[in-house]
């Protein structure tokens, strides 16, 4: 007859395992042909701390295109559906152990995508504001603005609920000056190639006091940052909504001239 072994209480210990055997001997040295077989105990110890620990909150499961069971997944499904089903018809899901392997076609259909994405936000704000008779300058300061920064701020909410604030604004900061230093100047460099050097007119009547009206607002965030002590409160954040919707408004007076700007050429 077979004892059977109660498993451990305590983790630390590791687990019981049965191992079989033809011949196994006893304490004494001599093989009992009844006994076949052996219990062991091994021993796991998990050296790494609970910080090291994955977290299994950021697992990132496959897409799941099945029809939602309650109303408000089922009304989030509609609207996400013309973005989703062209993703996903196009775009290898690098999640599914299967498709791994076609991570680059992933990576570049999605740049290709955002191409896409950006062209279209484009052209239909270009249209409405055209319908509306709002100027295209304005309408890239509003309805253009807040749509690109969208991924930023998504980015921006989950590395700062994970703790990391340096990360979230150095990315914000980081993602304008790259829009700055090569959003801008790369399409007009393609523009001069393509037409044989010839310039690219803007169109902006306060361009230069909105530059040094961006480097004010630079300048009154930091210091908002410093008085609230390098935090990232509430109540930074609502001084962050009043600076953007000042800055907002001066930038439409200064392109409607309603507030003259005097280094206008």
């Amino acid at each position: 007859m077979r004892a059977k072994i109660p498993p451990p209480e305590d983790p630390e210990l590791g687990e019981i395992r049965t191992i079989s055997h033809p011949n196994v001997a006893n304490e004494d040295g001599a093989v009992d042909p009844h006994r076949d077989t052996v219990t062991t105990q091994s021993t796991t110890l998990d050296s790494s701390s609970p910080d090291e620990m994955p977290d299994m909150d950021e697992v990132d499961e496959p897409l799941d295109l099945s029809w939602p069971k309650t109303l408000k997944q089922r009304i989030t499904y509609v609207l996400c559906a013309p973005l989703m089903f062209p993703l996903w018809i196009m775009l290898p899901d690098v999640r599914r152990p299967e498709k791994e392997k076609w991570y680059p076609i992933t990576f570049i259909g999605s740049i290709i995508w955002i191409g896409v994405f950006s062209y279209l936000m484009l052209w239909w704000a270009n249209e409405v504001g055209t319908t509306i008779n709002i100027p295209d300058e304005v309408m890239g300061l509003t309805v253009l603005a807040a749509g690109t920064s969208i991924p930023d701020l998504i980015t921006s909410v989950i590395v700062a609920r994970k703790g990391l604030g340096d990360m979230a604004v150095s990315s914000s900061i980081g993602s304008n000056i790259f829009d700055v230093t090569v959003g801008l100047p790369f399409p007009w460099l393609l523009y001069s190639i393509i037409y044989f050097g010839e310039n690219v007119s803007v169109k902006s009547k306060g361009l230069f006091c909105s530059i040094i009206l961006l480097f004010a607002m630079l300048l009154i965030v930091i210091v908002t940052i410093a008085a609230c002590r390098w935090k990232m409160t509430k109540s930074m954040g609502f001084c962050m909504f009043i600076l953007y919707g000042v800055f907002v408004t001066l930038a439409i007076l200064l392109e409607y001239e309603y507030i003259p700007c005097p280094f206008k050429d």
